[in-house]
């Protein structure tokens, strides 16, 4: 790969947790290279003086950022800002010659009401829900290779559409039986200082929230809806029952999926669950299919990009069970964006995404 262009980019929101990683993820890619690294609330301080840990492979001086001159000195520009702040900032980027990746959900619908009831905000640019490409290369791996802007995926809403896909688009399970109950580390909640995800009020706390109306919830019904259509049998997922739910470690997340089976899976069994994952996913190097009955476990997959999955069929109950685990800021969030902007770039998935952060 020596003849690939070296890719500058920079991250607009970098001292945030997705940001932060974001860093990480880059620092060890040997095609990129970071040009502007903004924050509102340090601007000034280098990178390293946030981050310790970064001392000496990142200092660059955080500034507040002139939109128009990032995007003139970048070939990406990846956007980790809170929804209703990315609709105003990507078109300045976008119009200015950067391509983008971007974070927040404000581009991650294709219907402009579906996003406006679930967010609450009036889209400033609802054209560019048409261009956008969902950022998960398993699905849209294509389209990402000429994308101008790339919607990155909630991390909900990766941990249940790998896990779901190769059962809706076969058309294995009933539309309208999904339940998904789904766990978040405290890093899910972004680096805030709420009470709420204090240590004191997270430590051995295990709860739900957001029980019904949370905003991942239409985001998922989507994507399932447009994953379903490809099995041709006019069912389509609608919607979904989605609960998320807060765990007391930094970072990692588990799915817990239930479904119906079909009449096309009436055969169903344990071992065909694990078969069709096996076959749908048997190329794909980041979603990992447990062997047996072994099922996910977020520690397995701390501070990678990989997801893991599995499932299991209940005979008592004629319920299938899906299972996955991935990294909230991982797979979930930042270093998936790092997968998808090497498809933009045309180069292997895993550049920069082989190094692991522990190994026990």
């Amino acid at each position: 790969m020596s003849d690939v262009k070296e890719i500058k980019v920079s991250i607009i929101g970098a001292t945030g947790y997705v940001g932060a990683e974001l860093v990480r993820g880059f620092c060890a890619h040997p095609y990129a290279e970071i040009i502007h690294l903004t924050s509102q609330s340090f601007a000034g301080k280098a990178f390293s003086d946030i981050y310790p840990v970064y001392k000496g492979v990142c200092d660059i001086v955080l500034e507040e950022g002139d939109y128009i001159q990032i995007a003139k000195d970048s070939d990406l520009v990846i956007t980790a800002l809170p929804h209703g702040v990315s609709s105003k900032t990507v078109p300045v980027l976008l119009e200015n010659g950067a391509r983008v990746i971007d974070h927040s959900g404000d581009f991650r619908y294709k219907d402009l009401a579906t996003y406006e009831k679930s967010y609450k905000l009036e889209h400033p640019h609802p054209e560019l829900l048409k261009e956008a490409v969902y950022g998960l290369p398993e699905f849209y791996r294509n389209e990402l290779k000429t994308a101008r802007l790339t919607a990155n995926p909630g991390c909900y809403p990766t941990c249940s559409l790998i896990a779901l896909a190769p059962f809706l688009v076969q058309g294995l399970i009933e539309p309208d039986s999904i339940i998904i109950d789904a766990v978040s580390g405290v890093s899910g909640a972004g680096r805030k200082s709420d009470l709420a995800y204090a240590f004191c009020e997270t430590d051995e706390a295990f709860k739900p929230y957001g029980a019904v109306g949370h905003r991942h919830t239409t985001e998922i019904a989507e994507q399932c809806g447009f994953l379903s259509a490809k099995a041709g049998s006019g069912r389509t997922v609608k919607s979904v029952t989605f609960t998320p739910h807060l765990a007391p470690f930094k970072r990692g997340m588990l799915a817990s999926i239930y479904a119906k089976p079909s009449a096309a899976f009436e055969e169903v069994t344990s071992e065909k669950i694990n078969e069709v994952y096996q076959e749908f996913y048997n190329n794909e190097t980041f979603v990992r299919v447990l062997t047996n009955k072994n099922l996910p476990d977020v520690k397995s997959v701390y501070g990678s990009n990989y997801i893991d999955v599995n499932g299991l069929y209940d005979p008592e109950t004629g319920v299938i069970k899906l299972f996955s685990a991935q990294d909230n800021l991982g797979k979930g969030a930042a270093l998936q964006a790092i997968q998808a902007a090497n498809c933009m770039f045309g180069l292997p998935e895993d550049t920069g995404l082989k190094n692991m952060v522990r190994g026990v």
